[in-house]
């Protein structure tokens, strides 16, 4: 039988011998874990994941059989999270407590490879391009991986993969303190032999959560059927089996704590021109993308649908809202100003990965729609034509067909088309919303409605203003215009919304209406003293 050679001897070594009279005891995994998911205090609640970047957290609890020996030992707690903070960690159930807490080891790969290995000899292989032809040569490492990776070899001082050819680097032996997989350790004493169920419990970061709402619009065009979706994410390097998983929802008072760095990743080389697409990390090309305003390319996550029984409420309906059945949805439970919601099956909150559940489902919800848009003066002002929002509005309130805390995500409305489902539009549900709370959901600009607004004339520090609003579509629509100026005179009767004058109309079907009014010129407006001539009939009497 042909050995092994001694450079691929890499992954064959075991634990250091431990310090004399120290026992060491691996536990290779949980029994049982709780993970609980926090969202990013820092992130909207409306707004999308960063999946390459997730900070919000997980409070993971595990359950663990452990013998430990008579004497002083060192508890090995293998596959916690990547992301754990250390000194958050909770060990319960030792026969006489802990001695040292330690978070051990850097994770295994290529980057902590290589940093380890600073100063020591490795081999290069180096395949020839034109001839295939294999070569090894010894070299030092001289620079870690951060840029450019520096070797010396025989002939002199080279970078890697930086002279055209096909290059690898092959190590003797693994460093001392690379591990394949995260790892908490303890030392701990016991006066005998004994078998303990240990519970660990600590925080880690690189999780998140939100709500995804998908609404159906009625026939009626006032009622909507919505449906839920929790999405839990996850951009650990460590996954969760069986997993009993919660997202609480509120905003938890937690102190910055100085995390535990996320050693490991891909090897990044830095080499021009001579380098080639083949040595550029994936996550280098998202970035590239990203940075010439191209589209960012899609993440290596995967979602994961939880559910046994998903099925269509009407098999003869368009309608896009899935019934799940009613033990399948996640429960809500009340937690002083918090909310927890509990999901009801065990799942597996895997690395890199985002999972989805059920956890509400309403059916004729009373709604009604407005168009609403802002107008502001600004520096060079000389006129403004767009198409406002249209907004889906009730109230989170049992009259109306809801009545549960609404947790703050994004937000699709659909209606059923000739022979697929139809999108209508696509927003936010905004901040987290309590029962009783006004819901007002943005869905973004919609052809047939569009508003002039300009400056008919300037009289020193106040202006008379127009404001135009055409209706194209075949029913009546709701306006509402907010006005951001001071001391405004209109010739129709105006409201206020937090503290601005609002104009509230009902446009008629394929109408228009109009504005007129006064108010001051803000130092900053510069409006043209001599407006283009015009024959509009606005006028507002002077006070």
């Amino acid at each position: 039988m042909t050995a092994l050679p001694r450079w691929l001897c890499l992954c064959l070594l075991g634990l250091a011998t431990p310090a004399t009279g120290q026992s060491i005891v691996s536990s290779p995994g949980p029994d049982h874990v709780e993970v609980t998911v926090y969202r990013d205090p820092d992130r909207a609640a409306s707004a999308p994941f960063d999946l390459d970047m997730l900070n919000g957290y997980a409070l993971i609890s595990e359950t663990r059989r452990i013998s430990i020996p008579a004497g002083e030992s060192e508890i090995r707690f293998e596959g916690v999270a990547g992301g754990i903070v250390p000194q958050s960690a909770i060990v319960a159930g030792l026969p006489q407590g802990i001695v040292e807490r330690n978070r051990d080891a850097y994770l295994l790969s290529p980057a902590t490879l290589l940093n380890a290995s600073l100063g020591r000899r490795v081999m290069i292989r180096r395949t020839s391009r034109a001839t295939g032809a294999v070569s090894e040569t010894e070299a030092v490492i001289r620079s870690g991986a951060d840029g450019g990776v520096v070797l010396q070899t025989a002939t002199g001082v080279e970078a890697l993969r930086c002279a055209g050819e096909t290059e690898a680097l092959l190590y003797p032996s693994l460093p001392a303190g690379l591990t394949a997989r995260p790892t908490l350790s303890i030392r701990v004493r016991a006066s005998q032999p004994v078998t303990v169920t240990v519970r660990l419990a600590y925080l880690s970061s690189g999780f998140d959560w939100q709500a995804n709402y998908v609404a159906n619009l009625a026939e009626d065009g006032s009622h909507i059927d919505l449906f839920a979706w929790l999405t839990l994410a996850s951009n650990d390097e460590t996954s969760f089996v069986d997993a009993d998983a919660q997202a609480v929802a509120g905003r938890v008072n937690r102190e910055a704590v100085e995390e535990q760095e996320r050693e490991g990743g891909p090897l990044v080389l830095q080499c021009w021109p001579a380098a080639t697409t083949s040595d550029i990390p994936l996550e280098e090309f998202r970035r590239m993308a990203a940075g010439r305003g191209g589209a960012e390319i899609p993440s290596g996550q995967t979602i994961v649908v939880t559910g046994a029984r998903l099925r269509r409420a009407n098999m003869e309906s368009n309608t896009p809202i899935t019934t799940v059945a009613a033990d399948e949805f996640a429960s809500r439970e009340d937690l002083g100003d918090l909310k927890l919601y509990r999901i009801p099956m065990p799942v597996t909150v895997a690395a890199n990965s985002q999972k989805q559940v059920a956890f509400l489902q309403r059916r004729r919800i009373a709604v009604h729609f407005a168009w609403r848009q802002d107008f502001y003066p600004y520096v060079g002002f000389s006129g403004q034509q767009a198409a406002p929002d249209r907004f889906l509005l009730t109230r989170n309130r049992e009259a109306e067909g809801l009545g549960e805390p609404l947790p703050g995500g994004g937000f699709i409305l659909l209606t059923d088309g000739p022979d697929r489902p139809i999108l209508l539009g696509d927003g936010s549900l905004g901040d987290d919303r309590a029962v009783g709370d006004d819901v007002e959901v943005s869905l973004g600009p919609t052809p047939g409605l569009n508003s002039n607004f300009r400056l008919v004339r300037r009289d020193g520090e106040t202006g008379l203003f127009e404001l135009l609003v055409t209706n194209d579509r075949p029913a009546p629509v709701v306006f509402e215009g907010m006005l951001h100026l001071t001391r405004v005179r209109a010739d129709r009767r105006l409201t206020r919304r937090n503290g601005e004058p609002l104009w509230r109309v009902t446009i008629p079907a394929n109408g228009r209406a109009r504005l007129c009014f006064r108010a001051d010129i803000p130092d900053r407006f510069q409006a043209p003293s001599s407006p283009p001539a015009t024959n509009a009939t606005c006028f507002v009497r002077r006070r």
